[in-house]
């Protein structure tokens, strides 16, 4: 059984946008995708038996425009190997930080038509994922190294 996690809710979108919006932030990505990309009756792409990861790939290319205009960049990107400590049989398919000038330009972003016509692809390619706004700031607070 899946937990769902494909779509913020209302409440931690309420809470994200009332952190500042003048900050760097970076995004971290954890994505788990469908064996078979689930899209909605009608959508050009349903029943036309895509992989998670071949749905993906098209959220990428069409939201990808979007993300580069508000200012997005990809600052890390990694393929799992093992979990360490988790839960067992934990996996994540792709993984990465996706940086934003500012929260304003991912607000900009997941507003924009172009990107809300493209998120029909993830929502169809992922199974569970998590998506955590982090300080771009890593010298903020303590840290237990050094």
């Amino acid at each position: 059984m899946t937990d769902q996690h494909v779509d913020p809710g209302r409440a931690q979108f309420e809470a994200f946008k009332a952190l500042p919006r003048d900050t760097k932030i970076h995004m971290l990505n954890l994505v788990r995708f469908r064996d078979t990309a689930a899209y909605a009756d009608g959508h050009p792409l349903a029943g036309q038996g895509l992989t998670g990861a071949a749905a993906y790939r098209h959220y990428g290319a069409d939201s990808g425009p979007v993300f580069q205009r508000v200012g997005g960049r990809i600052v890390w990107r990694a393929a799992m190997e093992a979990m360490l400590i988790g839960p067992d049989g934990e996996r994540w398919d792709a993984m990465f930080v996706a940086e934003y000038p500012n929260a304003a330009a991912f607000l900009e972003m997941v507003t924009d038509p172009v990107y809300r016509e493209a998120v029909k692809h993830r929502q169809a390619a992922v199974e569970t994922s998590r998506l955590i706004r982090c300080t771009a700031n890593a010298s903020q607070g303590e840290t237990v190294f050094g």
